[in-house]
């Protein structure tokens, strides 16, 4: 008789640097802290940890935080998370480790996952570990980031970066977007959107989409393209063309198309694609529909044509999407995000 494997949690475990973002620290035990699975059992395992042992880790705030665990928990974890601090003295200045986070990182494993919110970017490239491989941070530093760091293919105009093994995120709110893109490689739309309704956040922001620079806030008497964007979801089953979508707002093409790239950071043909991904993704997780009836229904018409955007979106095809997350969040047996990437 076959005995199922033990369940273990996924292990995340934080790095808190002097200089933290309360806000950012916090945003990894917000969202991984949450989902269980069919029995219950909780997905993820918080960790939060120091380069020093336990004790006091300042804040850019007018408060301390206490910290658990010392960096000898680096070894355990699955993922490693660093968020943004104004504290990083020679990692900011000269793109090197100081002596301590060179110590804490000769604990983490090979393989393990490795994810920074905003300037925490800085640790992961001064690693090395980003060298040739591309990567954002806060649209803010991007130039002062690259200049540092030569090697890295910096790309200041997205929310986030999912480089398989590594991912990167810009700021603040950014790091949201990117910890929800984690959950839901790991186990799928469903499990992701649970969490992003709990937060009452938007359940999924394209990384691709673009960070929020120099963009004045949209004057509310000027017709916005949201009715057409309403209007698109409740059929995307169905041929949409851009005029349909811009007759909406009543607008021509050319006024249409221009408003809805400043309101949503990607061209109407972008976000429709990506929509129709998502239904696809839903569909595959929560249906029995054949492939074919599910490209019908995301409106892709061919399981041809389906299969195709999901190899560019996910790096695997519709069977295998299937088969990995028709069990993976029910069964609880941990991530699965093997073949899995951005």
């Amino acid at each position: 008789m076959t005995r199922e494997p033990a369940f273990r949690p996924h292990r995340v475990v934080v790095l808190a640097l002097d200089g933290l973002l309360p806000f950012e620290l916090g945003i990894p035990h917000r969202i991984f802290g949450q989902p269980k699975d069919a029995s219950g059992r909780h997905l993820y395992e918080v960790l939060t940890c120091s380069v020093r042992p336990p004790g006091p880790v300042e804040t850019e705030a007018d408060f301390a935080v206490h910290v658990p665990h010392g960096p000898e928990v680096l070894a355990t974890a699955d993922t490693v998370v660093v968020p943004a601090s104004y504290e990083l003295g020679p990692v900011f200045e000269q793109g090197v480790l100081s002596d301590d986070l060179v110590a804490a990182f000769a604990h983490i494993r090979p393989g393990t996952r490795l994810a920074s919110i905003c300037t925490g970017v800085y640790v992961l490239a001064a690693t090395g570990r980003l060298d040739g491989r591309p990567a954002t941070t806060h649209w803010a530093e991007a130039e002062h980031f690259q200049r540092l760091f030569p090697r890295i293919k910096v790309d200041a105009n997205v929310l986030f970066i999912d480089d398989g093994d590594v991912l990167t995120s810009a700021g603040v709110a950014a790091g949201i977007d990117l910890c929800l893109h984690m959950v839901r490689r790991d186990h799928g739309t469903a499990v992701a959107n649970d969490v992003a309704r709990r937060m009452v956040v938007p359940p999924h922001r394209d990384g691709g989409q673009a960070q929020y620079i120099h963009r004045p806030v949209p004057d509310p008497q000027l017709a916005t393209t949201t009715a057409a964007r309403a209007w698109a979801l409740g059929r995307l089953h169905e041929p949409i063309q851009l005029r349909d979508m811009a007759e909406q707002e009543a607008m021509s093409v050319r006024t249409f198309t221009r408003r809805f790239r400043e309101e949503a950071g990607v061209s109407p043909g972008q976000w429709l694609a990506r929509q129709r991904v998502e239904r696809a993704r839903h569909l595959l997780e929560s249906t029995d529909l054949s492939i074919d009836q599910v490209a019908r229904d995301s409106g892709f018409g061919t399981a041809q044509s389906m299969r195709q955007h999901l190899q560019a979106a996910l790096g695997v095809t519709p069977t295998v999407y299937r088969r990995t997350f028709r069990t993976g969040a029910v069964d609880g047996v941990g991530p699965a995000t093997a073949g899995l990437r951005r």
